[in-house]
């Protein structure tokens, strides 16, 4: 694969045969930024887990103390007065008779939705068209509940999302490049003990294989991964 010289010079400034901690890892990853624009900062993790066994699925959801630095877009398909504790918490697109059919026409322009429970009848028969854009919701996620604000809240404040993929690797976005280091240390930290919490009983031998940090553009550190263990517990 080619590379180009802002990449190259870049990638010069971490050894790809070293394993940093994470406090060496994150100053370091904040100078090797190579677009023109505010960077996403992206945690790679492989687990010790088969994820085509449904006693080893790793998915969760956690609250980054500082936020991803993106502004959701959130969609809260409710009735009643559900719709305006919506409203009152900041979602940015409330309503069901509305949505629902514009969903159904391929509207698209929102990052999550969140739906009551007594809409899923409706809400399912969009699984095809929301699946395979990561915007169904699902109680997993907290993404169909009856308590409206809380979800909404915690969206907006940073709430993410992470599941195990068929390679049994875990991508999560962890901030910006601009966020101040001792942000990025809390957020990654915060994820971390995530992680380590939602180990499966059935995972056997060792869990946490290996982590690495990354920009959008840019190429990867790989991180010490027993010394991110020890910093977080």
């Amino acid at each position: 694969m080619k590379r180009g010289k802002k990449y190259k010079a870049a990638a010069e400034k971490a050894d790809r045969m070293t394993f940093y901690s994470l406090e060496a890892a994150v100053p370091l990853l904040k100078g090797m930024g190579t677009a023109k624009f505010d960077e996403t900062v992206e945690l790679s993790a492989n687990l010790g887990v088969d994820p085509r066994h449904a006693d080893q699925q790793v998915r969760g959801t956690v609250v980054l103390p500082h936020g991803t630095g993106k502004s959701v877009r959130v969609l809260v398909l409710a009735r009643g007065e559900k719709e305006k504790e919506a409203t009152d918490a900041g979602a940015d697109f409330v309503g069901a008779d509305e949505y629902i059919p514009k969903l159904r026409e391929g509207w698209m322009d929102v990052d999550v939705i969140i739906a009551t429970p007594d809409l899923m009848g409706e809400v399912g028969k969009l699984g095809r068209i929301l699946g395979p854009k990561g915007l169904m919701p699902n109680p997993k996620s907290g993404t169909v509940t009856f308590d409206i604000a809380k979800a909404v809240k915690d969206v907006k404040a940073g709430k993410i999302e992470y599941r195990v993929d068929k390679g049994s690797n875990i991508h999560v976005p962890v901030g910006r490049m601009s966020f101040e280091e001792q942000k990025l240390l809390e957020n990654i930290k915060v994820l971390v003990t995530e992680l380590l919490r939602a180990k499966p009983a059935a995972s056997k031998g060792r869990y946490l294989k290996s982590i690495s940090l990354s920009p959008t553009m840019g190429p990867s550190i790989r991180l010490d991964t027993q010394q991110v263990i020890n910093a977080v517990r």
